[in-house]
């Protein structure tokens, strides 16, 4: 298992940690209904530095990248960024991943675990590009503010710095005494987010800043614990959990975030084009709801209708204060549509699209 950064930082503040993907987290400070108030309701702090991180050098990033990603890369200008994925030739994800463009390098943030796999896909087609990789994560750590109040949380951390106003923007300065840091606009879990990418050595000392700020708030730290059960319930996918290269990008629900049709080649682009014109996945993720229950299903069981298995759930958690779980999963086509009915081992649930 790799460390986390800074472990005794958290271990200070009484977290317990775990493992996700062979990285060490943090599983939670406090009792998971706290964390998930913070993250809901107010903000919440939580260290991802156990995520991959790739910079992207080199006078043809721009170009290489609009041809390996399933977004519209080239037409990024610094201090913009999109969501986008790295397909297969069939149109299988291989990766998601959050693109920003800065001033001389490209970043891409996603999921731990991934940075070989992501590395040596990006590597094998160039030829005689100008172009760069590298892994940054042993020297730029993330932190991420999520909640209502955010942004308030990130505006007391420097006067320096002017929070991005548009999802999926980054600003960067030089503060004199926290050093170079990178502010994006990133909402995680739906409601409002920012992320922050600093020099590794400066993460405990603005980690500090923004949880103190965050109290001032009625917020705190998180743990991944809580940030998981926000996700779900939410209805936003997670790449090795909800969607693997066994899944097609439309499967997944990321066609209308994650792809632009009107690009040029990139690799993928022929299958899912076609699927965009000429058919429909047999699959789809859906979010499934379930009535008031003291218990809940395990990852994987069957969704049934009528005795016949017609998916499987991908996620499930049961929000604090709400008694009734929530959860991801694929559903056939025959058995998809919002609103009907379905059978989750001894549980009657209702399938509901995912939020836009």
């Amino acid at each position: 298992m790799s460390p986390l950064p800074h472990h005794e930082f958290h271990a200070g503040l009484g977290a317990g940690f775990g493992e996700i993907a062979g990285s060490e987290v943090v599983a939670q400070y406090t009792e998971i209904a706290t964390e998930y108030r913070y993250l809901t309701q107010t903000a919440g702090v939580i260290d991802l530095s156990f995520r991959g991180r790739i910079c992207v050098l080199g006078d043809d990033r721009g170009q290489y990248l609009h041809g390996q990603l399933t977004n519209d890369i080239k037409s990024l200008a610094p201090g913009q960024g999109c969501y986008s994925a790295i397909c297969n030739p069939k149109g299988r994800i291989q990766s998601d991943l959050q693109v920003f463009a800065l001033e001389n390098e490209i970043l891409l943030d996603f999921e731990p675990g991934m940075t070989e796999l992501v590395t040596a896909r990006l590597n094998q087609n160039i030829v005689a590009d100008d172009v760069e990789l590298c892994d940054i994560a042993a020297d730029f750590g993330l932190l991420s503010i999520q909640g209502p109040r955010a942004e308030a949380v990130v505006r007391e951390l420097s006067p320096a710095l002017d929070p991005p106003d548009a999802p999926g923007t980054i600003v960067w300065t030089e503060d004199e005494t926290l050093g170079q840091i990178y502010v994006a606009n990133h909402p995680r879990l739906g409601s409002t987010g920012y992320d922050l990418y600093a020099g590794l050595d400066s993460v405990p000392a603005i980690a500090d800043q923004l949880i103190a700020a965050a109290r001032h708030h009625d917020g705190g730290p998180v743990g991944w614990n809580a940030f998981e059960c926000s996700r779900i319930a939410a209805g936003i996918p997670r790449f090795g959990q909800d969607m693997t290269e066994a899944n097609l990008v439309p499967e997944a629900g990321l066609g209308d975030s994650a792809v632009s049709y009107r690009k040029g080649c990139y690799i993928g682009q022929e299958i899912l084009n076609r699927l965009r014109t000429f058919a429909e996945v047999s699959k789809t993720l859906r979010r499934i709801e379930f009535a008031p229950t003291e218990t809940a299903p395990e990852v994987g069981t069957p969704l049934e209708l009528d005795g016949k298995a017609v998916g499987r759930l991908t996620s499930v958690t049961t929000p604090p204060g709400s008694g009734a779980p929530v959860g991801l999963g694929y559903v056939h086509k025959s058995a998809n549509e919002p609103g009907t009915r379905l059978r989750a081992g001894e549980h009657l649930v209702t399938v509901a699209r995912l939020p836009a």
